[in-house]
Parts: structure tokens; C-alpha cells; sequence
């Protein structure tokens, strides 16, 4: 994936090495397993018209053109051919929650990488891929597109994009994908979900999952779900930037912060279940590839595709 040297340059250099360290990883995660559950998952837009032939012996009856048939004295039938190619529209929070990081990855680096795996997937099966970035307000949008640096674009984008702010626009986002998208794209929403009220976002979620195929990707840091127990701990919000520090050695402590955690997840479960959307949840100190083909194999079998760790 060659980059664009006048954009490389307008990054700090360390910016620019953890760019390129996501697309050598992504790189080696993609694999023959990986592009074909992509491609049995996802087939394209539908059926084109190819022509009108003679009527054979075997052909479907339901498949006459009866203008043809009737100008012609003779029966024709319409053939068609299914459309491959496949709009990839991936809708990605830049907020500066996806910054927080337990271990050595933030969450806007997983973000990133499980934004570029799938742009790099849909470029080897010549699918377009476009991009949509959101926080507190609309983001960037990229159109979708068939370009061989796209997905380094992604990847810079997603990394390079920060914005704070408090509330969410995904909802907003999500109608005007309504409005941009052709019918039967495939869209990829990537979030830490963390300060998204549902109420903002289910109905039009709902909508979109009505025309096209939605996937939601809950990035999260194991630290969020589990406190250690390492005493009194200084805690910032990245968001608000408000400073509180929480006493991790009390039981009663660890325990509201689980019980809150999974009080969270099982809200946002819940509410992709009634839009009808499936959920892959990555952790920031596990492997990306398994839990997105972990995904891809449920909806194979026609199975509820919530994917990752509980």
C-alpha cells in the first residue's frame, strides 16, 4: 500500500510509524479464510439486466418477456446477472474516549486496524470503500471509491482525526448515510459506544438496517469492564476533562464498576438486537481478525452474529 507522500508529511512523524505499523499488521491478517467469509457474506447489490434471448427448454417460465414474446410471435425471456461489486461504508467514531489505553493499544489504534482490515478485504475483492467520521459533530466524509490507497487513507484518517465534545452526532450521521447510500451497501459502524444514547441513534440504526447490511464494531479496553485492584488510581475523562480518582482496592467499588459496564453493553446489545444489526466486540489486548470471522461465520449459519468477549 504505497501512501501519498504530501499527505505522509502532514503527520508527525510518530503518528506516521504507528500508521504504518496498523497496515503491516493489517496486512498480515488478511488471508484466504478472511476474503472468503467477506465475499459469502457479503454478495454485491443484487441483479442487473443482461439481455433478452430465445426461450429454451429448462428456462423458467416466470422469466418471459412478454412484450418481446408478443412483438415477436416467439418466446423470450429475460436474463440477468448478479452484481458483485459492493459498497463498503465504514462510519467511524473519532472522539477522544478512543484515545484511553490500559495496555500498549488505544482503542482508536484497534479502531483503526479493524477499520483498515476491512477496507483492505472489500480493495481485494475490487469493492468500493468510503468513510464517514463522527464524534460530537458530523465528521469527514470520503465517498466510496475504488482506489488502490484508500485504505491507507482510512487508516490515517481514523488515527490522525480527534475531536471532544460532548453528546454524539452518530445519529445524525446515520441519516444522511440514508440519504447517500445505494440500496444493499454493506456498512461497518466502529465505536467505543461510550456517551451514545441510544435514543439518538436506535431509530435511524433501525432504518438503515431495513436497507442495508449493518455491522457494529464495539471497540473497548479490558480496564473499562474490570478494574485491578491497584489502589487509589487518578482517573481523567478525556471527554470533559475532569479529573477523579476512584479507590480500585474496594470491593464494593470494582463491583459497581462492573455491574455498570455490563449495564452498558447489555443496553447497546439490546438495542442493535431490535434494529436488527449485528455486533463484533474487540478488546484492546486481543486479536482482531478471530472475532470478526468468529461474526462471519454465525451469519453464515444463519445464527445471531454477537461476536467477541464477554
Amino acid at each position: 500500500m504505497k501512501g501519498d507522500p504530501a499527505n505522509e508529511m502532514a503527520l508527525p512523524p510518530e503518528l506516521m510509524a504507528r500508521v504504518r505499523q496498523i497496515q503491516i499488521r493489517v496486512q498480515r491478517l488478511v488471508s484466504g479464510t478472511l476474503q472468503g467469509s467477506y465475499r459469502s457474506n457479503f454478495r454485491g447489490t443484487g441483479i442487473e439486466f443482461e439481455e433478452v434471448r430465445p426461450y429454451q427448454p429448462g428456462d423458467e417460465v416466470r422469466s418471459i418477456d412478454w412484450n418481446v414474446t408478443a412483438r415477436t410471435g416467439a418466446p423470450h425471456i429475460k436474463t440477468y446477472v448478479e452484481e458483485r461489486q459492493l459498497i463498503l461504508q465504514l462510519v467511524c467514531d473519532t472522539s477522544l474516549s478512543l484515545d484511553f489505553a490500559s495496555k500498549a493499544k488505544t482503542k482508536r489504534e484497534v479502531a483503526a486496524e479493524v477499520a483498515a482490515l476491512f477496507a483492505l478485504v472489500a480493495e481485494s475483492q475490487q469493492d468500493q470503500v468510503g468513510l464517514c467520521l463522527f464524534s460530537d459533530r458530523p465528521g469527514l466524509y470520503l465517498p466510496p471509491k475504488k482506489e488502490s490507497h484508500h485504505v491507507q487513507r482510512v487508516v490515517r484518517e481514523v488515527m490522525a482525526t480527534r475531536s471532544g465534545g460532548v453528546g454524539s452526532s452518530l445519529g445524525a450521521v446515520l441519516e444522511d448515510q440514508l440519504k447517500r447510500l445505494k440500496r444493499g451497501s454493506f456498512v461497518l459502524v466502529v465505536s467505543d459506544f461510550l456517551g451514545l444514547d441510544g435514543d439518538e441513534w436506535e431509530d435511524p440504526m433501525a432504518r438503515l438496517a431495513r436497507r442495508h447490511d449493518v455491522i457494529c464494531v464495539r471497540v473497548f479496553d479490558p480496564f473499562e469492564e474490570e478494574l485491578p485492584r491497584a489502589g487509589i488510581l487518578p482517573f481523567c475523562d478525556l471527554e470533559s476533562g475532569e479529573m477523579v480518582e476512584i479507590d480500585t482496592g474496594s470491593r464494593r467499588v470494582r463491583e459497581t464498576w462492573r455491574r455498570k459496564a455490563m449495564e452498558r453493553k447489555d443496553k447497546l446489545r439490546d438495542a442493535l438486537r431490535r434494529s436488527r444489526c449485528d455486533l463484533i466486540e474487540i478488546a484492546t489486548d486481543g486479536d482482531v481478525a478471530t472475532p470478526i470471522i468468529a461474526c462471519f461465520q454465525r451469519r453464515s449459519r444463519g445464527g445471531a452474529a454477537t461476536a467477541g468477549r464477554r
